[in-house]
């Protein structure tokens, strides 16, 4: 029996029929597409991207391990691969308000954050090249196409229904609506990222999570610089931690120089923090100004920005990875490093490892990719997310002096085998406090040369976005919004979108309204993850809708 939306009315779909459905364009969607069709090729491989593009959607630091790479295809230099700035030097910084300290070395506080034979790179224009390979082996990619709905028939996975377009803003259907089509496959890989709406759906449909920790994310934020090439020094890296946020919440700032005079600027906000006036992008801007960052802007101009929401719970939020026709890959399942701010390697080997037990899956002709969890423990992934488990949760349990001190304690003692496991106790929407019990913080006015507003960043997304379609990001219900959000939160999600989607306002009566400007989404997903009672929800839109990255990003 097809389950179908409840609010859908039945519509006859076209089918088409694959031996694997993989969903998403990302460093794992594409590496288990192409590792199953290096292990045989007579498989057709279907690949969705709801991006207008490969890539489009795709935006990250980034520095990347090479490991993963080189395992897919040994020989990824020849290939042209576009690895091309190789890591020449590195920073740790702690900040005060005014003044920096470098971290000496930081590789013996913490390991993990040595980035020694590591290069920076546009994973965008990676994911464009992985995408080039994969069709030069035979994948079917289908871009500006979203996922809207699993298709499942007695009990398992069967294949994805696509989301209709033409569709307006009411609900009726334009004269150019087409249905979605439904996708079959014998095994399905759900590779959206982070908080992915098919992969939530398989997590909840099969209990997924029933024996692991909440998940807990971060919102990057990320600019893209060009600068005077006399400025600019190919490979070098800064992170940083400590100020502009308070010693309770987790996140910092990154820099790195990279291709033709181009510098990758971003900030990464824990989403468990607890003061609801806090605002991401004003601490973004606002690091900005600092003496350690200040001076890398000098002669420069911004060409792109871009959010998304990462996976940090590591090892003890890992959910239960394959199910009846189907597995988790990437940062859907949330293979992210967080110690080593890298998730590209450990996204990309879970999708090979991925595509090797549905290849087994399929040729034994069973329901469930069972071998994929120990093919997993058998690899290098399983140890490197074990040995990094207790660091994040430090951060949260501790804060982040604590958390810095026991993160060194940990990696050069006891080399991340400590006798005991830290754990999260919870999600992320219920750790904000009441807006009356917090200080708002005051954040300095964007000067439009080093510093900006929403507006002129958002405009730098590149989005495409048809306004007479339904509105993809849904309150719920507009009571509970009032009573929680508005009147005990003062509408957090005014402040943790970093697109200005939300527009919480009272009148001189104390009435709040909310307005929803979801053509400016960047389809970060903060607002599906923090929201207090998870009373708004994030639906895909049209497919090709949202933001169009720029080679760079």
């Amino acid at each position: 029996m097809t389950q179908s939306a409840p609010q859908e009315a039945p519509i006859e779909r076209e089918e088409m029929e694959f031996d694997v459905v993989v969903v998403g364009g990302g460093p794992a969607g594409l590496s288990a597409a192409i590792r199953l069709r290096q292990l045989n090729p007579e498989l057709s491989v279907c690949l969705l991207e709801k991006g207008s593009e490969i890539g489009a959607h795709i935006v990250s630091g980034a520095v990347i391990e090479p490991r993963s790479l080189a395992e897919l295809f040994p020989d990824w230099q020849q290939r042209g691969a576009p690895l091309d700035t190789k890591v020449s030097e590195e920073k740790l910084l702690f900040l005060t308000e005014k003044r920096f300290f470098p971290i000496p070395a930081h590789h013996l506080l913490m390991p993990q954050m040595d980035n020694q034979g590591n290069y920076v790179i546009s994973l965008g224009d990676l994911c464009r090249w992985l995408g080039e390979q994969a069709e030069a082996l035979g994948v079917e990619i289908y871009p500006g196409f979203a996922g809207r709905h699993l298709h499942i028939e007695n009990g398992r996975v069967c294949g994805i229904v696509t989301g209709d377009m033409g569709v307006a803003r009411d609900g009726t259907q334009k004269p150019e609506f087409t249905p979605g089509m439904i996708l079959r496959g014998k095994q399905v890989i759900l590779a959206e990222g982070a908080r992915g709406s098919l992969s939530e759906h398989a997590i909840r449909h099969f209990n997924l999570r029933s024996h692991c920790d909440p998940q807990t994310y971060g919102l990057g934020i990320k600019e893209i610089w060009e600068i005077p090439k006399e400025r600019h020094h190919p490979g070098f890296i800064q992170h940083s931690f400590g100020w502009p946020l308070d010693d309770q919440t987790y996140g910092g700032a990154f820099l790195y120089h990279f291709g033709e005079n181009l510098v990758s600027y971003g900030f990464v906000t824990g989403l468990d923090y607890r003061n609801p006036w806090l605002s991401p992008f004003e601490e973004m801007q606002r690091t900005k100004l600092h003496p350690a960052f200040s001076h890398h802007f000098k002669g420069g101009r911004r060409i792109s920005y871009g959010a998304r929401a990462l996976s940090e719970g590591g090892f003890q939020s890992l959910p239960q990875l394959s199910f009846p026709g189907g597995v988790l890959t990437g940062d859907s399942a949330g293979f992210l490093n967080m110690p080593k701010i890298k998730g590209t390697h450990t996204a990309m080997k879970s999708g090979m490892l991925a595509a090797e037990a549905i290849l087994e899956a399929l040729q034994c002709e069973r329901n469930e990719a069972v071998s994929y969890l120990a093919r997993v423990k058998t690899s290098w992934l399983w140890p490197e997310l074990y040995e990094a488990r207790n660091i994040r949760p430090a951060f949260a349990r501790w804060g982040n002096k604590a958390g810095a001190l026991y993160s060194g304690i940990d990696s050069f003692i006891f080399r991340g085998k400590a006798p005991w496991t830290l754990h999260y106790s919870h999600s992320d929407n219920e750790t904000l406090l009441p807006a009356a019990q917090c200080k708002a913080p005051s954040y300095p006015k964007a000067d439009g040369t080093l510093t900006f507003d929403r507006t002129s960043s958002v405009f730098l997304s590149n989005l495409s976005h048809e306004e007479d379609q339904p509105v993809h990001l849904r309150v719920q219900s507009q009571t509970l919004w009032e009573e929680v959000n508005a009147r005990r939160f003062a509408s957090p999600e005014s402040r943790y979108c970093p697109a200005g989607v939300y527009d919480g306002e009272r009148d001189a009566d104390g009435n709040w309204s909310l307005t929803i400007n979801s053509q400016n989404c960047v389809h970060c997903k903060s607002c599906d993850i923090k929201d207090p009672l998870q009373n708004i929800r994030w639906v895909p839109p049209e497919g090709g809708s949202g933001p169009n990255y720029s080679s760079g990003m």
